[in-house]
């Protein structure tokens, strides 16, 4: 994939706010003194009277989005994904999703891609810790097109939204011009028969690169992207177990609590099939560059494609 273009999520991000900020006059953004990081330094320098940093505070961030969510703007609180869902956990249980104000939560440096940071920042319980609070809709975007149109989508839902964003240049692997995000919908990016491979967030692109392995070998596999975590597209997933039998999730998460959970939640109670879970095992990260360690931990297209053919050998 040398030749195609790559971009950060989180630059997308950013770029997303400030371009829709003209739009949506109620919009504001919160930051956690890390603006360069997360980029919403690009809305603070075009609109500096909607910014409000709020230091490193991250729960205190949350109960002012809180506030200003209750007088009818729409802010966008943003911090690493450590600080965001772990830190800052209990304001936005009972402060955010207990009165099911319309805060939006922009968590960026999610997965073990944050690299050298290392385990303390390098947050995979996120989304299993975003999906136990009631009414919180999670999405995990794959790439810059997604991302943008998904803050767009998060600005038009009235409730609660997390937001997962990645540190590392991820490649673009939709088309702006015919890309259409639906909320709680997932999308079929490849058919197949022998089996289907979900992912989310950075994974989707390698497992598009799996599944053109997978097809000069003989393997037929159906891609399906999960964008969105919750509400999860139940139908989907259900129509791929019944064509294809058996399931390979793909997350840069946790296997405890994240996609693959989902999908077996949604399997489990209307048409058990097999489904096999690739992401971080029951362990800490460590430091070290992004792309390494997710080769390490079996982040990548090459596992993906050993994985499926364990299972279809089985």
């Amino acid at each position: 994939m040398a030749d195609v273009i790559k971009k950060a999520t989180r630059e997308s991000y950013g770029e997303a706010l400030a371009e829709l900020g003209d739009k949506y006059e109620n919009l504001c953004v919160l930051d956690a003194d890390l603006a360069a990081a997360t980029k919403t330094g690009i809305f603070k320098k075009k609109f500096p009277e909607r910014f409000f940093n709020c230091g490193i505070a991250e729960a205190n961030m949350m109960g002012v989005a809180a506030g200003l969510a209750a007088t009818g703007k729409i802010p966008f609180a943003s911090s690493f994904a450590m600080f965001a869902a772990g830190r800052a956990f209990e304001i936005v249980r009972n402060s955010i999703g207990y009165p099911h104000l319309n805060v939006k939560i922009g968590a960026t440096h999610a997965g073990i891609s944050v690299g050298e940071d290392g385990a303390t920042h390098q947050c995979n319980e996120d989304i299993a810790l975003m999906r136990t609070i009631p009414g919180m809709t999670i999405i995990n975007p794959s790439d810059d097109v997604e991302a943008k149109a998904a803050v767009e989508a998060a600005i038009l839902h009235k409730g609660p939204v997390y937001m997962r964003f990645g540190r590392l240049a991820a490649p673009v692997i939709n088309d702006k011009e015919t890309y259409k995000f639906e909320l709680g919908k997932g999308i079929k990016l490849r058919d197949g028969k022998d089996i289907t491979i979900i992912a989310t967030g950075l994974m989707v692109a390698e497992a598009v690169e799996a599944a053109k392995t997978l097809a000069d070998d003989g393997i037929d596999a159906r891609v399906i992207n999960i964008h969105t975590i919750k509400p999860i597209d139940k139908d989907i997933i259900i129509e791929a177990a019944k064509e294809t039998g058996s399931i390979v999730t793909v997350e840069e998460h946790s296997v405890i609590g994240g996609l693959g959970s989902a999908v077996c939640d949604v399997l489990a109670e209307n048409y058990p099939a097999k489904v096999t879970k690739i992401g971080v095992n029951d362990e800490y990260g460590y430091s070290g560059p992004a792309v390494d360690l997710l080769k390490k931990f079996g982040l990548c297209s090459s596992n993906i494609v050993d994985t499926v053919k364990k299972v279809l050998n089985k």
